[in-house]
Order: structure tokens, then C-alpha cells, then sequence
């Protein structure tokens, strides 16, 4: 019988269960795979046979803490309060699934916690790698114990100070769990068409993220003052903010259904560096303000400047707070901007390509004499992608 793989899913976003469901659903029929996460109802659907287990969430209190904990977190760990019963159980249920399944790889997405839990249960683990400032022994320890590390971005992204022996092990899969295939330009004037946009109208698209607290409204009203010609329209959560005067051409549409149909109607986009946004608006090929939002340990500045050094984004470090400077950023961003670039930071194939690692992976890892070894591929490759 194949021993199965876990895979561990944050609920932050959406952009981990979007990741694992293109992994899983890429995967052979006949691996097993277990999921973990504390809210099952943000994956999109899988299509195949998949278990999945809910757990007490690791980080958000329930009133059942029973501890008054005053302690500063060892620099090992990063989310470890002391006497949360959610997380005793959440970590009970991972290491029953270890002991009960014998599973032959636990992958995180992401938690160093859970990889060094796999790790001291001896079960081999990949850990998903992503930007960010990660030095602290804790996520080191992670990656180090890890038997391969899958980044959700391309290899030009690599950041500077990613060290040798974690990039000799690291698979790069940008775009993966989001579809990046190129939008058909004849649907662009029908796009345009439905919004009531002009065919010659510039239109400028705001894209604000689920991951945070969302924009402030304030700096696109100075924007839209600043460019009366143009169009801005702004999707996703936005927070209104009760001093902002905003004229006639910014128009606020919320949550919709369909931002790459908004991104591929947009002449120019303006959104922050999440894992999902970015790869959409790579695959729309479009000019790009990148502006990071507040993230732990800097993960999406650290993306912002991944961006700007490979031309696939302009970056600032915050929003212009004046009419002269938006118009400055807007002018930069169209200037520099590079389509060919842009498409060559996304991969079509990189669902179906990381479940080809994996594959290889297991067989690496398991025993050349069991009756298992060739279950997923019967030729044994090297480690890295």
C-alpha cells in the first residue's frame, strides 16, 4: 500500500489552499494525500480523493487559554504561546496522523513549527520557502531539516540571501495554485465593454488583497484628482476613510468574482505583493505599482524588491501621498514596463511540474527494497528541479 503525503495548510488567505489544491489535484490517483488546515472551506475543489482534517487553529484564541503567559518566545519558534488547548490539540492530531499513517513525506504551507514537528517525529518533510526576512534560527532549522523546499515563485526571484544549500534543494514553481494562462486580447474591448469603459479610456485597476486589513481609500483619491482622464476603478476590500474626498472617475467595486477579467480590461494595475495577486498580474502582462502591505517578517517588501530587480514590478515603498508624485509613479511604471519579462515569472505547467518533484522525491526517500519504490514513477531523480 502507498504511504500517504500531509500537507499542512495556514488559513491566512487564500493563497496556501489555492497552492495545495493545483499540488494535490496534479498528483497520481493513487497517493494518498491527508490535509490539514483549520478552515477546509477556503480551498477551491479538489478533484480527486482527498482527506482532509480540520484542527484547532494555531494562532487565534478561543477564551479556553489557560495560562497566563508572560514569556518571550524563544527564538526557536515563532508562534508557541503557552496554554492554548487548540494548539495541544491541533498538534496531537498531526502527530496521531504520524504515528497511525507512517506517511512518507509531510509537507508545510507554511508553519516552521509543524516542519521541525515532522522532523522530530521523523518524517521526512518539505517546507514551503517564501520571501521575507527568514534569518532567525527558527525558520532556518526548518529548511534546514527539510528534504526539499518548493517556492511559489520563479528562480529570477530568488532572494539574494537565500544560501547555497537551500537553493541545491529548493524547487521553483512560480504561479503555482493560480491560473496564469495569457488573456485572449480580442476579449479585451468586450471586458472594457461590460465595465463601461471606452475603448480609448485609460483605465487603472486597484487590487487589494484578502491577506490584510485591505487599502486605505485616502491615496487613490488624490490619484483619480490627479488624472482626471483616467478611470480608477478599485477591487477587494478597501477601508473607506472618512476624510477622503473622492471625485467622480475612482469608483469602488468590492469583492467580485472575476479580477483576472478586470486586470486583463486594466492599462495599468496598482496592488500590493501577495503570492495570488502577483502571479495574476504577471500572466496579465500588464504595467505594475507594486506597493507592499505589512506582513510578518517582511514578506511581501522582501517580494517587492524581488520584483523590481528581476523589471517584472515598479516598486514603491508606500503609496505617493501627492498629485505630482502618483503621476511620477504612474509614467515610471508604463516606462519600464516589460510584458516579455512579466510572462517569464509564471509557468503554465508548474502544478503538474511540482507534483513531477514530489513524485521523485518519495521515491528517493523511500527504502530501494520495499515493494512501494516506483509506485509514483519508476526512474529515481536527483533531488533538485
Amino acid at each position: 500500500m502507498t504511504r500517504p503525503i500531509g500537507y499542512f495548510v495556514h488559513h491566512q488567505g487564500r493563497g496556501h489552499a489555492e497552492r495545495c489544491a493545483a499540488v494535490v489535484n496534479a498528483l497520481p490517483e493513487n497517493q494518498p494525500v491527508t490535509v490539514f488546515c483549520a478552515k477546509p472551506d477556503i480551498f477551491p475543489d479538489f478533484t480527486r480523493q482527498v482527506e482532509v482534517i480540520t484542527l484547532p487553529s494555531l494562532f487565534e484564541a478561543t477564551g479556553a487559554e489557560d495560562i497566563n503567559d508572560t514569556t518571550s518566545a524563544p527564538d526557536t519558534v515563532h508562534c508557541a504561546p503557552l496554554g492554548w488547548p487548540g494548539i495541544r490539540q491541533a498538534m496531537a492530531q498531526i502527530v496521531t496522523w504520524f504515528a497511525n499513517a507512517n506517511p512518507v513525506l509531510m509537507i508545510s504551507d507554511v508553519s516552521a513549527e509543524v516542519a521541525q514537528l515532522a522532523r522530530l517525529c521523523s518524517v521526512p518533510h518539505v517546507k514551503v520557502l517564501q520571501h521575507g526576512q527568514r534569518g532567525d534560527v527558527g525558520h532556518q532549522a526548518a529548511y534546514d531539516g527539510a528534504v526539499g523546499l518548493l517556492c511559489p515563485g520563479a528562480q529570477a526571484l530568488a532572494q539574494p540571501d537565500w544560501p547555497e544549500r537551500h537553493l541545491v534543494k529548493t524547487h521553483f514553481a512560480g504561479g503555482l495554485g493560480v491560473d496564469v494562462k495569457r488573456p485572449d486580447p480580442a476579449q479585451r474591448a468586450a471586458l472594457r465593454a461590460r465595465m463601461g469603459i471606452a475603448a480609448d479610456q485609460r483605465l487603472v485597476v486597484v487590487m487589494s488583497g484578502g491577506g490584510g486589513t485591505g487599502f486605505a481609500s485616502a491615496p487613490f483619491g488624490i490619484a483619480a484628482r490627479a488624472m482626471p482622464e483616467t478611470t480608477f476603478i478599485t477591487i477587494g476590500q478597501m477601508a473607506r476613510d472618512w476624510h477622503a474626498t473622492e471625485p467622480a472617475n475612482l469608483h469602488h467595486h468590492g469583492w467580485v468574482e472575476s479580477a483576472p477579467d478586470y486586470l486583463a480590461a486594466a492599462d495599468l494595475i496598482v496592488a500590493s505583493t501577495g503570492n495570488t495577486t502577483c502571479h495574476q498580474i504577471l500572466a496579465a502582462e500588464k504595467p505594475w505599482l507594486a506597493v507592499p502591505e505589512w506582513r510578518y517578517f517582511d514578506e511581501q517588501i522582501e517580494k517587492a524588491n524581488a520584483l523590481a530587480r528581476a523589471g517584472g514590478a515598479h516598486h514603491l515603498p508606500h503609496f505617493p501621498s501627492s498629485a505630482d508624485a502618483w503621476r511620477a509613479a504612474i509614467k515610471t511604471a508604463f516606462d519600464t514596463h516589460d510584458p516579455a519579462l512579466q510572462r517569464s515569472l509564471v509557468n503554465e505547467n508548474a502544478a503538474s511540474e511540482t507534483a513531477d518533484w514530489l513524485c521523485r522525491l518519495v521515491n528517493q526517500l523511500l527504502p530501494k527494497t520495499s515493494n512501494e519504490t516506483g509506485d509514483l514513477n519508476d526512474v529515481v531523480h536527483p533531488i533538485r528541479a
